[in-house]
């Protein structure tokens, strides 16, 4: 029996528990989520962290490039996530590179803390822009790093492992370390003291998973016709039900869940 975590036994996620977890050899649960409903089922799941990833563009709302997404958006997605989740820890994506200013950098990722609600904001290709995450660090934003590039190869884990202490020196709290693998991941953790979770490419080597909710529940339309192993095909449960909906109503038949019809006297 699936045990679910209810309002006694809600305990804030914070980021020393966190980092408590990886010192304890505990796994760290993340979910990517996008809008109030998921992160409410996430959060009742009792994950960790709730990543309000800028891939909403693309796998949400259809568009051909994740550079499309603007600040504004990821502020309005981020409120969403953040009105739903109440015990873990909402991190928000910084879209696209940061500005090359640190001045215009910490004022933009400011506002995803101060309109979007973020307890901490994910930033990609983190370890090249260092200064700025220290200056966003000094500015009580907790930063989570992210890492990695899909055509990685065992001889870059010295890389990897650089980027890394490099990112935890600057004052990161948590790496998204992705297309990690078994040798270059296992590195990462060990080289240094603050969690690191991964999603693309990641694996039990790693302090954590992040993980699309939509796409761990089988969301998209693409599951529809998807072979791949998943936790559950919601798309096809959702088919089958607007099909019976469509039937009921072309029959002439009450709508499950309508109004009822009192029987006529």
């Amino acid at each position: 029996m699936q045990e679910y975590i209810t309002n006694e036994n809600m305990e804030k996620v914070t980021i020393p528990g966190l980092q408590q977890m990886k010192r304890d050899g505990r796994k760290i649960v993340g979910v990517v989520a996008w809008d109030f409903q998921i992160a409410q089922i996430a959060d009742r799941a009792g994950v960790d962290v709730v990543s309000v990833g800028d891939s909403v563009g693309v796998n949400l709302w259809g568009h051909t490039s994740p550079l499309e997404i603007t600040l504004e958006e990821m502020i309005v997605v981020c409120k969403a996530v953040r009105r739903g989740t109440k015990r873990a820890i909402v991190s928000c994506d910084f879209p696209g590179p940061l500005p090359g200013a640190i001045e215009s950098a910490v004022q933009a990722v400011v506002r995803l803390v101060r309109e979007g609600g973020a307890d901490m904001v994910k930033i990609d290709g983190a370890a090249d822009f260092p200064e700025a995450v220290s200056a966003i660090v000094r500015a009580g934003i907790p930063v989570f790093g992210q890492f990695g590039i899909a055509s990685a190869t065992p001889l870059m884990t010295e890389k990897f492992v650089a980027d890394a202490m490099r990112l935890e020196a600057a004052g990161a709290s948590l790496l998204d370390f992705f297309h990690s693998g078994p040798i270059a991941g296992p590195a990462v953790v060990n080289a240094v003291s603050i969690p690191v979770l991964g999603g693309m490419g990641g694996g039990p080597w790693l302090d954590g998973r992040l993980r699309m909710a939509h796409a761990a529940i089988g969301y998209a339309a693409s599951a529809l016709e998807s072979t791949t192993e998943s936790y559950a095909n919601v798309a096809r449960v959702t088919l089958d039900a607007l099909t019976a909906y469509a039937n009921d109503v072309r029959a002439g038949r009450q709508i499950k869940g309508g109004v009822p019809v009192k029987p006529q006297t």
